[in-house]
């Protein structure tokens, strides 16, 4: 915990409240990446079971305590993608070079590479973040990407 500054700790205090639904000062290792998540950190989900998050709710409880080295952790670890990482990868989609690329590639792309959603998965994420397609079914693959990681 020493590493992690005061305001690190005061802002990860802050989240961990708002995820203890019970107000009991501990938190379900469930939502353990969503913690993270709201702390600005990108962790895989490999990630998140190597630092002690469940797939299933209930099975472990964190206390404040128990989560800061977890943060402090999550926030050294380089396992993690960033915007510019994330622009860089859609670039090889972009034929033409003019920001845009197919939807279909990006759904396939969400569908088969990296951490794999499944089609209830992508359907949300594409009708929340996807700008309509144009009459080329091209979308502007840095706008999506903002809304993902916003």
């Amino acid at each position: 915990m020493s590493d992690l500054s005061k305001n690190d700790v005061e802002r990860a205090s802050f989240a961990f409240s708002i995820y203890d639904f019970e107000g009991k000062g501990k938190i379900d290792a469930f939502n353990l990446g969503d913690l993270l998540r709201a702390l600005n950190s990108n962790p895989t989900l490999a990630t998140i079971e190597k630092l002690g998050g469940t797939k299933k709710k209930g099975e472990k409880l964190l206390t404040l305590e128990e989560f800061l080295p977890i943060y402090s952790q999550a926030k050294k670890d380089k396992d993690q993608g960033a915007y510019e990482d994330f622009l860089e990868c859609l670039k090889l989609y972009d034929k033409n070079e003019n920001g845009l690329m197919l939807g279909a590639e990006l759904t396939h792309a969400l569908l088969a590479l990296g951490e794999k959603l499944d089609d209830s998965e992508v359907a949300e994420v594409t009708k929340d973040c996807m700008d309509p397609e144009d009459d080329d079914g091209m979308i502007p693959y840095a706008a999506f990407l903002k809304k993902v990681m916003a």
